[in-house]
C-alpha cells in the first residue's frame, strides 16, 4: 500500500493525548490521519500510535538502518532515537551521514543525534574526532533532533573546556542532550544534570534512578542484549511515569528478530501497570522530549500507527508509517535497498609472541565481567606463570583479553578477565565500544591469534576459533554492520552466538559482553588498545600488582 491510498480501519482506538480508549474508525489519506471518529460494532482489535525506541545504537544490531527497519517494524516500532556514535568513532561525520542517507531509503522514522563523544575518551585510538564546531554543523540540521549521550561525565563535573563547549552548542540550538552516567548520585548527579543533561539510560538501581529524577532528569528504562535494567526500574511507572522512556540501547540481530519495544510493553502490562500509562511512557514521552514528528492518531498527524490483537497479548497485526503498510502479521513489507560498504581498517596481523605477558609479579589485576551489566569489578588474583610469562588460568576462569588498534599497525594491549567461562577456544570482534578496535578473549594464545587474524583478513566482523575450527561473520560496513538481508544476518549471528556459548560460556550474549570490555567510561576497570584502564581514577593502571 502506498500513502496515496485511503485507509479505513476500525477497532478500539488508544488515544494517548486524551488518555482514553474508545471504539472508532481511523481514516488516513495521503500519509496523514484524515479523521478519527467514534463508532459502534468495530473490529475486535486495538489501534494505537507506533512504538518508539528512545535510545538505540542501530549499529549494535549489526544491520544497516534500512535492514534494521525491516525487522523492527514487524514488532510495531515506527521510530528510533538513534545515537550513531559507533560508526562516528570509525568514520566520523561521514559515518553519521551514511546512517541518515541509508535510513531515508525506507519508510521508517530514524532520528539520529549529533554524537558528542567521538572519541569517548582520549585514552584510546579511534578513527575520527568530532569537535564542537562539527557538532554545531550537525545540530543546525533540522533532521538532527538532539545531542547524543554525553559519556564523559567526569568532563562535565570538572568543567572540561571542550566538553562544556559541546554542551553550549546543543543549548544554542535548543536541542536536548542525552546523558550517560552510570552510578552517579548525590551532588555529582545534580551537577551533571544542572549542566543541561536531560536523560540517562545507565541507571541500574532504583535508588540511582530516583536520585536523578529528583534533579529533573528523565530515565530511559533499558533492556538490550547485554544490559538489562527493566526489572530493577519498571517500578518507576508507579510514581514517575511522566519521567520514564523505554529503550533497548544495544540489540543484537538475533534478539531483534524475537522482539523490540513491544516486549517491554507486554511485560509492563503483565505486571499490572495501566496500558495507557505504559504506552504514554514509550510513545508520548519520547515524542515530546525529543520533539519528534511521529503521529499520535490525531487529525493531520502523520499516519504512523499499529494494530494489535489486544493489550494483553499485544501481538502486532499491522504497522503503518506515513500511511504505508510496512509490516503485516509478522512479515516485513519493506524492500531491501542497494547499499555501500564504507570502512576504515588498517590493523596488522599478530603473532603469538605479540600476545606474551612477561611476569614481573605473582599477582595480577583482573577484570570481572557481569552478565547483563556493562559495569565491571577489579579483582586481584594469583598469576599462573609458565616459562616466565603470565598465561591463561582456565581452571579458575582467568582468560586473556586483547585489544588491538584497528586504525594502524600497533602492539596489542593485554589483560585478564573473569566470568567468560570458556573452557577452550577464543572469540574476537571489531565491535568494541566505543572506538571499535579489535577485541578478543580466549583460552590460548594460538587461538586468540587466529581469531584476531581472521578479522584482519576480512577487515571486520566477529570470529571464533576452537582448535582447528575457524568461523567468521563478516561486518564490512565500518567493521560494525552486515550488508546482507537482516534475517540472514540474524541467522549468521545466532550461529556464532551458539558456538561461543558451546565453548563453555554461561553469558547470555558473549559477543555483546565482550564488546563492552573496552568501554572505558563505564567503571570499574576496562582495557583499551593503549592499556588497562581504571575507570574510578580515570587513568591507566598496571596489570601486575
Amino acid at each position: 500500500m502506498n500513502d496515496s491510498q485511503q485507509i479505513n480501519i476500525s477497532g478500539k482506538i488508544v488515544d494517548l493525548i486524551n488518555n482514553k480508549i474508545f471504539p472508532g474508525i481511523v481514516t488516513a489519506e495521503n500519509g496523514k490521519i484524515k479523521s478519527v471518529k467514534q463508532a459502534v460494532n468495530v473490529d475486535d482489535q486495538y489501534i494505537l500510535p507506533g512504538l518508539i525506541d528512545a535510545h538505540i545504537h542501530i549499529e549494535s544490531s549489526m544491520l544497516i538502518p534500512s535492514e534494521f527497519a525491516r525487522i523492527a517494524t514487524v514488532h510495531g516500532t515506527v521510530a528510533t532515537v538513534s545515537d550513531p556514535h559507533e560508526i562516528a568513532n570509525v568514520l566520523g561525520i561521514d559515518g553519521i551521514h551514511y546512517m541518515i542517507n541509508n535510513g531515508k531509503k525506507v519508510p521508517f522514522k530514524f532520528y539520529f543525534g549529533a554524537s558528542s563523544c567521538v572519541p569517548a575518551t582520549g585514552f584510546e585510538s579511534s578513527g575520527a574526532n568530532i569537535d564542537a564546531r562539527q557538532l554545531d554543523e550537525l545540530l543546525s540540521n533540522q533532521e538532527i533532533k538532539y545531542m547524543s549521550e554525553m559519556m564523559n561525565f567526569p568532563g562535565v563535573l570538572f568543567q572540561d573546556k571542550e566538553v562544556m563547549e559541546k554542551i553550549a552548542v546543543a543549548k544554542k540550538h535548543n536541542k536536548p542532550i542525552d546523558g550517560h552516567a552510570p552510578g552517579l548520585k548525590g551532588d555529582d548527579a545534580r551537577k551533571y544534570i544542572e549542566a543541561g543533561i536531560t536523560t540517562d539510560h545507565e541507571c541500574f538501581t532504583m535508588e540511582e534512578a530516583l536520585d536523578k529524577i529528583k534533579y529533573g532528569m528523565k530515565i530511559q528504562i533499558r533492556e538490550g542484549s547485554a544490559a538489562k535494567n527493566f526489572d530493577a526500574l519498571v517500578g518507576l511507572l508507579e510514581t514517575h511515569a511522566d519521567m520514564v522512556l523505554f529503550c533497548s540501547d544495544d540489540k543484537h540481530p538475533n534478539d531483534l528478530i524475537k522482539g523490540h519495544i513491544n516486549q517491554l510493553v507486554k511485560r509492563a502490562i503483565s505486571k499490572g501497570y495501566d496500558p495507557l500509562l505504559v504506552l504514554r511512557s514509550c510513545i508520548l514521552n519520547p515524542i515530546r522530549h525529543y520533539n519528534l514528528d511521529v503521529g499520535l492518531l490525531q487529525p493531520d498527524d502523520d499516519a504512523d500507527f499499529i494494530v494489535v490483537d489486544n493489550l494483553k497479548d499485544f501481538n502486532i497485526k499491522e504497522t503503518y508509517i506515513q500511511g504505508n503498510l510496512v509490516a503485516k502479521e509478522g512479515q516485513a513489507l519493506i524492500q531491501t535497498v542497494p547499499k555501500t560498504e564504507p570502512n576504515i581498517f588498517n590493523a596488522g596481523k599478530v603473532t603469538q609472541k605479540d600476545l606474551l605477558i612477561p611476569a614481573t609479579s605473582s599477582q595480577i589485576k583482573v577484570i570481572k565481567a557481569f552478565d547483563g551489566q556493562l559495569i565491571t569489578e577489579k579483582i586481584i588474583a594469583d598469576a599462573k606463570i609458565e616459562n616466565g610469562n603470565v598465561v591463561c588460568d582456565v581452571d579458575n576462569d582467568f582468560l586473556k583479553l586483547i585489544v588491538l588498534n584497528r586504525y594502524q599497525k600497533a602492539i596489542p594491549a593485554k589483560a585478564f578477565i573473569h566470568n567468560f567461562g570458556f573452557k577452550r577456544g577464543a572469540i574476537a570482534s571489531t565491535v568494541a565500544h566505543d572506538s571499535h578496535n579489535i577485541i578478543a578473549v580466549g583460552t590460548s594464545d594460538e587461538e586468540i591469534m587466529k581469531a584476531i587474524n581472521l578479522l584482519v583478513d576480512s577487515r571486520g566482523g566477529i570470529s571464533l576459533v576452537n582448535g582447528i575450527e575457524e568461523h567468521i561473520f563478516p561486518l564490512p560496513v565500518a567493521g560494525l554492520m552486515s550488508a546482507d538481508d537482516g534475517y540472514k544476518a540474524a541467522e549468521a549471528y545466532e550461529k556464532m552466538d551458539h558456538l561461543a556459548k558451546a565453548l563453555g560460556s554461561k553469558l547470555r550474549a558473549p559477543y555483546m559482553t565482550l564488546s563492552f570490555m573496552a568501554l572505558l567510561v563505564i567503571p570499574e576497570i576496562k582495557l583499551s588498545d593503549e592499556g588497562l584502564f581504571d575507570g574510578n581514577k580515570f587513568g591507566f593502571t598496571e596489570l601486575m600488582c
